[in-house]
């Protein structure tokens, strides 16, 4: 039996879940929060939890006390006391859970010591996305109407539903109802982030933020969980797709210093062999000469490889200059890019609803400007954070070769079975992306366990201690068995999708591919991963804890469990090559 640091990358044990069975309802309670509720053996909610989020959209990490679990012939009971600190200010709140037969009940009672600063406190509700997703639902508002409606198909970039009280949607032959009381909800699309989930959550996200609970203030609030029979839903006709994709050229992405050092370290790539080197150039760090000059050295040491250019620039109201000017740098440099990525400084932080747009440009300017500038190379435009900025500020694709955004799996939650859940949400993603793009071909990247730069707050998350914690720039599962099975599951979800590059990783550092001391297991599954570049896909599945990719002659089959799965052990992975 392997350790936690070889499975994990750190000494942390995984979260506990704690199974319930209180007929007809089922769940897991996990750290104070309900998972995977389901009535008569079917998913009604993916979750419900109390959650406070910092000024960064960090995720405060409570004090748990006083838990009570109480079973009696009529009903189940827990309750415990949860203690937030934030700054010199705390938030103490006691939450009741109580399960009848018709009804499931999660009540908060809190008072806050000094003025306690936050994002956002409060019940958060994630609704499934299988069986959900471009089905009915009912909204319920506050002014009394009824909106009959329906959860988004494509990924929605703004919140669907707002001033929400209560949501009804089907669970097969069962009327499934969400009350909620005690502030203002409102609902987002978490697929956007990769989450398998919409998100009904307090506080609108168009008043400002962060605020403060004032000292003695009280909170109170509740969630309601009612279900009733009614006629089976009538199914959907799912289309079978047949796959006529071919699977992706990897590239890795490095910073100047990185190319600095992989010229004198030329081995270093030989671990991976990708096709392509994302290289990340920021005008804002100055020094733009050296920034290619470094990348320069680097293309001459591997004049084989594809090298392609994350420009992040500053635009001014006219990018001419600035454009003109960076091109003339790289070619004194002689540095030749394979293609050149434009993205507007601004644009690496998200603009949430009911906040005002940063001084930009428009894309149309800044990438006719851009044709201008590198005239003969391939252009792409896109984010270099995820889709939810991309799908809320949309890139001219008339004026592009290629589109790209990156993906990250720990932007709301960070715990094993979250991030393997997001893998269910990669197709919803480039489905959504497809009709926005249509055949425009398609990058992802980088797409890293852990997040390169925070779109969402000041800065990612400091990580000394190795923990499991979401917006981290350092996620030691990276170094564990964890994140060879993920990538192989995010391979997986992707092959179907036409992408035409991917950039699973860094080439140094915290999500990179070269270690300090011995190998990380996500190597070996990266090489393999890369040889199948161009090579086409016959079937990709993810399904029952197992990522099942069939490529060219190669099958690979990886268990994103933490337990046995079959003949694979916890996120053992294997390769079987098939002749003919």
């Amino acid at each position: 039996m392997k350790t936690r640091q070889e499975l994990y990358g750190t000494e942390q044990p995984p979260v506990s879940n704690q199974p319930f069975l209180r007929s007809p309802w089922s769940f897991s309670y996990q750290t104070g929060a309900l998972r995977h509720i389901k009535i008569n053996g079917s998913e009604a909610i993916r979750g419900i939890s109390f959650l406070v989020r910092d000024r960064d959209w960090g995720t405060l990490d409570p004090v748990l006390e006083n838990e009570k679990i109480l079973q009696t012939a009529s009903a189940l009971s827990i309750s415990y006391d949860a203690v937030f600190h934030n700054q010199d200010a705390r938030l103490d709140v006691r939450i009741t859970i109580v399960v009848k037969p018709d009804c499931l009940t999660v009540t908060v009672k809190g008072r806050a010591s000094g003025a306690f600063e936050t994002n956002r406190a409060g019940f958060t509700v994630l609704h499934p996305i299988c069986d959900v997703a471009g089905h009915n639902v009912t909204v319920d508002h506050s002014d009394g109407t009824r909106e009959e409606t329906t959860f988004p198909d494509f990924i929605e970039p703004w919140q669907p539903f707002v001033d929400i009280t209560a949501l009804t949607h089907r669970v097969n032959d069962l009327s499934v109802t969400c009350q909620f009381q005690g502030d203002t909800f409102e609902m987002e699309d978490q697929r956007q982030w990769g989450d398998a989930s919409f998100k009904t959550y307090n506080r609108p996200l168009a008043k400002p933020w962060p605020y403060k609970i004032e000292d003695g203030s009280v909170l109170e609030q509740s969630v309601c969980l009612t279900w009733s029979a009614c006629d089976k839903a009538p199914s959907i006709l799912k289309k079978s797709s047949i796959l006529e994709a071919n699977f992706p050229e990897m590239a890795l992405v490095m910073t100047p210093d990185d190319a600095e050092r992989l010229a004198k370290n030329p081995s270093d790539l030989a671990a991976i062999k990708p096709q392509r080197l994302l290289c990340h150039f920021d005008t804002v760090l100055g020094h733009t000469s050296a920034q290619f000059q470094a990348f320069a050295k680097a293309q001459a040491a591997f004049p084989k490889v594809r090298f392609d250019l994350e420009l992040i620039c500053k635009c001014d109201p006219d990018p001419r200059p600035e454009l003109y000017a960076l091109a003339g740098e790289m070619q004194a440099a002689s540095f030749n890019p394979a293609s050149v990525l434009v993205c507007p400084s601004v644009d690496r932080q998200s603009t949430p609803p009911g906040s005002d747009w940063p001084d930009c440009p428009p894309l149309e300017r800044v990438h006719e400007a851009a044709s201008l500038a590198f005239v003969g190379v391939v252009r792409g435009g896109g984010m270099v954070s995820f889709f939810p900025e991309l799908n809320r500020k949309r890139p001219p694709v008339h004026l592009l070769d290629f589109v790209s955004h990156g993906l990250c799996p720990i932007v709301h939650a960070a715990d094993d079975i979250s991030v393997m859940e997001t893998l269910e949400t990669i197709p919803h993603i480039t489905r959504s992306m497809r009709a926005i793009i249509g055949e425009t071909p398609y990058r992802i990247g980088p797409a890293t366990l852990a997040m390169r730069q925070n779109p969402y707050g000041e800065r990612t998350i400091p990580n000394p201690h190795d923990q499991r914690i979401c917006m981290t720039d350092d996620d030691p599962r990276h170094r564990g068995d964890f994140a060879a099975a993920y990538v192989i599951g995010l391979a997986t979800v992707l092959a179907p999708a036409e992408i035409a590059v991917w950039t699973p990783a860094a080439l140094y550092g915290h999500r990179g591919v070269v270690a300090d001391k011995g190998q990380w297991p996500i190597v070996r599954a990266l090489k393999c991963l890369a040889s199948l570049a161009g090579q086409p896909v016959f079937s990709a599945e993810c399904a029952d804890g197992l990522a099942q990719l069939w490529v060219g002659k190669t099958r690979l089959t990886a268990n994103l469990m933490s337990d046995q799965n079959g003949p694979l052990a916890p996120f053992e992975w294997r390769l079987e090559k098939h002749r003919g």
